[in-house]
């Protein structure tokens, strides 16, 4: 049923509503972090401003997109949703930080500008990148984010899963083993599961939690989150391979010059483009019966098929 009516060309009229919705979403999340990053003074100023720097640079902010719409599923309060968003951007950025470093990607550009440590220097953008990090269980801690300090432990717990050795550092450690190891499409599948998908996870189930709602609806977004996760990467490896720095604000050909295993070099293009347009119809199944309130969560992995940064 939805299926098909998700296999119809979509026109840029139809998804109209979804780049409005991301927009005010960004809007929202940047004041915020306006609110809630530390303003540069004193001797640990420049950290701080370097927290800002990385933090309000712009980008698609995807993932604070997913935690209010998870949220608004179940009528979660909207500052209380904007909080947990926040956190999690800070989270997202403190990984990018951290992935351009000359020990890790050593990129120069990220969003379209100079990365924290080409417009800092190295030694501020690691503690940025961990006060960053930090400042994001501050956040989920407040109680502005929930009256309930089990809720708030529970996202925490969440987020500190997320982002370990079972989620997103988990799959960074991969990721550098990879030019090393033959990787195969379930290994493949793994490490962007845990390096880019957990975070996305932590994103949809934010919301039920925040509402206090049943584990079934957690289970039902984080199958979604899943789905969504292999879509964005996969579309990622595609841009890797196919697009161009001026578009995607970043550096591209990076996989193949480091030999690492995608599902597109793997499978090759087309391949890919066919499994994550299945994957796309599946996530937008997934949270179907939850009606017009999840329409813009069923619209955005069909969206990514066509990104272009």
């Amino acid at each position: 049923m939805l299926q098909q009516k998700a296999g119809m060309n979509r026109t840029e009229t139809e998804f109209a509503g979804l780049l409005v919705a991301l927009k005010a979403a960004g809007e929202d999340v940047d004041a915020a972090l306006q609110r809630l990053l530390p303003v540069p003074s004193g001797l640990q100023g420049r950290v701080q401003e370097a927290m800002r720097y990385a933090v309000l640079a712009g980008g698609k902010r995807l993932r604070p997109f997913l935690v209010m719409q998870s949220a608004g599923l179940f009528g979660v309060e909207p500052e209380r949703a904007v909080r947990a968003a926040a956190a999690i951007e800070a989270v997202h950025t403190y990984s990018l930080v951290h992935d351009d470093l000359p020990c890790m990607d050593n990129d120069d550009l990220r969003r379209g500008r100079p990365t924290t440590h080409r417009a800092f220097d190295e030694s501020t953008a690691v503690l940025a990148g961990d006060a960053l990090l930090t400042i994001a269980f501050d956040i989920l801690a407040g109680t502005e984010t929930h009256s309930s300090g089990e809720v708030r432990a529970r996202l925490v717990s969440e987020l500190a899963r997320a982002g370990g050795t079972l989620g997103m550092i988990g799959g960074q450690m991969i990721d550098i083993e990879a030019p090393a190891h033959v990787f195969a499409v379930d290994d493949v599948i793994l490490l962007q599961r845990l390096k880019t998908g957990a975070l996305f996870e932590f994103c949809c189930v934010a919301g039920p939690i925040l509402a206090e709602a049943g584990v079934e609806h957690q289970n039902r977004l984080r199958d979604y989150a899943r789905d969504f996760g292999l879509v964005f990467q996969i579309t990622d490896d595609l841009l890797d391979v196919l697009s161009t720095t001026e578009k995607t604000g970043k550096a591209v050909g990076k996989d193949a010059e480091h030999g690492k295993a995608t599902l597109v070099s793997l499978q090759g293009v087309d391949a890919a483009r066919a499994q994550a347009k299945e994957l796309a119809l599946r996530a937008a199944d997934t949270v179907a019966n939850y009606g017009s309130g999840a329409a813009l969560l069923q619209a955005l992995p069909l969206y990514l098929l066509n990104r272009e940064n």
